[in-house]
């Protein structure tokens, strides 16, 4: 496959996220399996971006990505305000359903780490059923406490010796992007993904927001209205004080915002 000229990156408070639309976003990542290359993507929304404002390890996970996809409409707002035309938001449930079946016929083996109990099978034979050709390394559940050291090192043996080449990790925000950050280097030829509540939306343990309201930048509101003790943090609050925040590093101008990285993708 052709190595492309790498994604834009555009510095919003600090992360530097890819100034992509789905069809780029698809191509960044089949390039990368392609290639056989050890890399890691995370999908990261407003609730990601600012929880890398209070944790450093978060903001260092994704400083350590290779791609930090704008999954949330703002992100591709804010991009577009910046001068970046055409940025569109990259879904994380919307892209696994998509990267599988675009690249079934590449014969890709696929490994789902993540969920609770049952639900990366669960995910890896729907998917299997609804993907003709789709090739399913394993899955597993990881238990909700902390890995041993030897607990780690067999898990991540287990995911070399299925021979996967695609990982989808979904542990939510911000356990899988650390987890991604300390493993996936280990994981050599392998493209680990970090897709968060894909696993539960692509298995209807959760339910997503109608399609317009996911057009319109509205699935915050659905997620807030099903979940309101669990996410009004995440939505009335560090929502709006991201909005504030990246209106006021616009208004500074370019000067006052530091470069993204120029790493390549090759």
């Amino acid at each position: 496959m052709k190595t492309q000229t790498p994604p834009s990156r555009c510095r919003i408070l600090g992360v530097d996220v890819a100034m992509v639309n789905v069809r780029r976003a698809l191509d960044e990542v089949a390039g990368f399996v392609a290639r056989r290359e050890t890399r890691y993507v995370c999908f990261s929304d407003v609730h990601s971006i600012m929880r890398a404002q209070e944790d450093p390890a978060h903001k260092a996970a994704l400083a350590g990505a290779d791609l930090v996809m704008p999954d949330g409409q703002p992100l591709a707002w804010t991009g577009r305000l910046r001068g970046h035309a055409g940025v569109e938001r990259v879904c994380g449930p919307d892209f696994l359903g998509a990267f599988c079946r675009e690249t079934a016929a590449q014969g890709w083996a696929h490994y789902f780490y993540g969920g609770a109990d049952g639900v990366a099978q669960a995910l890896a034979e729907r998917l299997r059923a609804e993907t003709p050709g789709l090739v399913v390394a394993g899955a597993e559940t990881p238990p909700f406490r902390a890995l041993s050291e030897v607990e780690r090192a067999w898990t991540l043996a287990r995911i070399r010796d299925s021979g996967a080449r695609v990982l989808w990790v979904g542990l939510g925000c911000p356990k899988q992007e650390k987890w991604l950050h300390e493993n996936s280097a280990e994981l050599e030829g392998i493209v680990c993904l970090g897709v968060g509540a894909a696993f539960d939306f692509a298995t209807g343990r959760v339910r997503r927001a109608p399609f317009v309201m996911r057009r319109l930048g509205l699935e915050w509101l659905h997620r807030l209205l099903s979940e309101p003790r669990r996410l009004w943090r995440r939505y009335l609050v560090l929502a709006p004080r991201f909005v504030i925040a990246t209106l006021v590093e616009s208004r500074a101008g370019p000067a006052a915002i530091p470069p993204a990285d120029p790493r390549t993708s090759g």
